[in-house]
């Protein structure tokens, strides 16, 4: 059985913390897909402030 990546999953829960403040239990807590979809929004928000859309962002690497 393969499981979620451990180095992923601390990523994802360093950026939704970091950029939206909620606390580890409740970004831990949420579903891959869900956590994956905040990740992408948070990063797309970050890259229309930053002007730079044409960019890949962080999660979809």
């Amino acid at each position: 059985m393969v499981g979620y990546p451990l180095d992923r999953l601390y990523e994802e829960v360093a950026f939704l913390t970091y950029y939206l403040h909620w606390d580890y239990t409740a970004v831990l807590n949420l579903e891959h897909a869900e956590r994956d979809r905040w990740c992408s929004e948070v990063s797309r928000i970050n890259q229309k402030l930053s002007g730079g859309e044409e960019k890949k962002n962080f999660f979809e690497a």
